[in-house]
């Protein structure tokens, strides 16, 4: 695919949804330009009709672009095949839901264990370097303070989405992976196995 189609993709991705302003600003390139690949991919059946967007002040109406279905299979899910055979299994020891949970626990530790281990006192020196983790394995991470003095991390495209829909368990694998790396516990705010459009964790810094 053309490369600015694949970036145009990956922004609404990690968005949810863009409007050409927006996009445009992103990518250094037109309005008019952006339209005409957004006509591309929407003719190409992976960009959706776009939504009025409603303003909070006055002025033109705005017009935001989201992704189709067809468009999420473009986004890896290295992981789907994985997780059915790691619970197919756990299921045939017949275990308990606590030695489940302790067995999801433990493999979310052991990908953590796969991260250079930071030495940065600086916490969001080391959120940084847990979103780039994430990203090596698919996730569209990213991250943003918050009023509070936390952050919220967004995790655009889950590597377990099609196993999560049926299996909940499964994402106890990321919270107790993001535990380790991070040094804290998250408080998860949205679930993309609930129906949302991605998962997301609110962050409490160490001395928050």
């Amino acid at each position: 695919m053309q490369v600015t189609r694949e970036r145009i993709l990956r922004i609404i991705k990690e968005r949810q949804q863009a409007t050409v302003d927006e996009l445009s600003q992103e990518l250094g390139l037109t309005p008019v330009t952006v339209r005409h690949h957004l006509e591309i991919l929407r003719d190409e059946g992976l960009v959706a009709p776009p939504l009025l967007r409603r303003r909070n002040s006055p002025g033109r109406p705005k017009y935001a672009y989201t992704l189709t279905e067809k468009a999420n299979i473009l986004f890896p899910k290295r992981y789907d095949h994985l997780a059915s055979l790691i619970l197919g299994e756990v299921r045939s020891l017949l275990l308990s839901p606590e030695e489940v949970e302790q067995m999801m626990e433990r493999i979310g530790e052991r990908i953590a264990g796969q991260a250079v281990p930071s030495d940065e006192d600086d916490f969001e020196a080391r959120l940084v370097a847990v979103v780039e983790f994430l990203n090596e394995r698919g996730y569209l991470a990213r991250w943003e303070p918050r009023d509070d003095g936390g952050y919220l991390l967004h995790l655009a495209n889950c590597p377990y989405e099609r196993v999560a829909g049926q299996d909940r368990e499964i994402c106890i694998i990321d919270l107790a992976m993001l535990t380790r790396l991070l040094g804290v516990s998250p408080r998860r705010v949205s679930w993309a196995a609930e129906g949302d459009s991605q998962c997301a964790y609110a962050i409490c810094p160490p001395d928050g």
